[in-house]
């Protein structure tokens, strides 16, 4: 009897340890996937901008007839020359309208908050917002929603030399990742390798047409209300478009609150002219977009850009979207395809 016990004990013991090994080693998966999983997101941003040179590269080489690495070369060689020139005409004066927006809103906001004291709502919303609970969680998850994995710059220098790797040999990367898979399946690699070529080249044109449009409409929305720091506030609007449904939200605030400080008609002037622009970009831009991508469900983008940014920061809520275009187009091509129509 005694014997049985022990044998008991000793069992119970040993289902202890797996039970305490597996959780461990699933602990130890999901820390490698999350810190794996940045890493992922900033080879995509790589691959993003190889994507974009090389676009360049082939019109250079279908319009002039230059060779393919030539073309390449040019092509990386004009963009980062367009940037320098940008800056060099453009970034004294867009340096001080950053500086005076970042002492402006301080005081902009305490008027808002004065403002919005006058009413008992306001009030109750001021309350609520200077709770030290909710603002320690707010201030959290804000924190965890933008953060970046080696600090912005350090992303950024990674991301681009990712970039150049890729956009100088892009061949190397894709025999290499054609290498990996069974013989039976490298052909259907080759296609999806492909369609993602498509998707993310259709991507980058569709936003920065969504750059140029936003950019432009509310820089000149802006300076026919009068609102000040135009040029920077049209350039924030601008690369909000590179971030749907957070993104605008984002660019609204700081041109709503400098509006309010004037009065507040040119407070709600400025919402309607940020809604207007968002409506006619939605109508305009967001049919070209969806006609040369796969078609992602609104619902799908803003679960995977709030996933994502938990897991991620700022990189996983800015590549949300891409990220999620190349999942579906990988499905779409395994699974979704290969069904019979009674099946859909």
């Amino acid at each position: 009897m005694e014997n049985t016990d022990n044998n008991g004990l000793q069992d119970f013991k040993i289902k202890v340890w797996m039970v305490g090994r597996i959780l461990a080693l699933i602990l130890i998966v999901l820390l490698l996937f999350k810190n794996l999983f940045s890493v992922l997101l900033f080879v995509l941003a790589g691959i993003i901008i190889a994507t974009y040179f090389h676009s360049c590269a082939k019109i250079l080489n279908k319009k002039f007839k230059i060779p393919s690495k030539a073309s390449t070369l040019i092509a990386v060689l004009l963009n980062i020359g367009l940037i320098v020139l940008f800056f060099w005409f453009i970034g004294a004066r867009l340096e001080q309208q950053i500086a005076e927006l970042s002492d402006k809103l301080p005081q902009t906001l305490e008027n808002y908050k004065e403002w919005l004291q006058q009413y008992p709502v306001g009030g109750k919303i001021l309350n609520s917002i200077s709770d030290t609970n909710y603002s320690g969680k707010a201030i959290s998850t804000a924190k965890k929603f933008f953060s970046s994995t080696f600090g912005i710059a350090g992303d950024l220098y990674i991301i681009t030399l990712l970039g150049l790797f890729f956009t100088a040999n892009p061949t190397v990367y894709k025999k290499g990742f054609l290498h990996l898979m069974p013989t039976k399946a490298k052909s259907m690699a080759q296609t999806i390798l492909t369609e993602i070529h498509e998707v993310m080249k259709n991507w980058i044109k569709g936003q920065l047409f969504g750059f140029m449009f936003i950019a432009i409409l509310t820089g000149l929305g802006l300076w026919i209300l009068g609102i000040p720091l135009v040029l920077t506030l049209a350039l924030l609007a601008g690369l909000s478009n590179f971030v749907p449904n957070f993104g605008p939200v984002i660019a609204l605030i700081p041109a709503f609150l400098l509006a309010l400080k004037s009065d507040s008609t040119s407070a709600l002037l400025v919402v309607g002219l940020y809604t207007f622009i968002q409506l006619v970009q939605s109508a305009v831009t967001q049919p070209f977009i969806q006609k040369k991508m796969v078609n992602i469900p609104p619902a799908i983008i803003i679960f995977g850009q709030v996933a994502m940014g938990m897991l991620c920061g700022f990189w996983g809520v800015l590549l949300a979207t891409p990220f999620l275009a190349i999942i579906m187009t990988v499905v779409n091509k395994l699974y979704v395809d290969k069904q019979s129509p009674d099946q859909l």
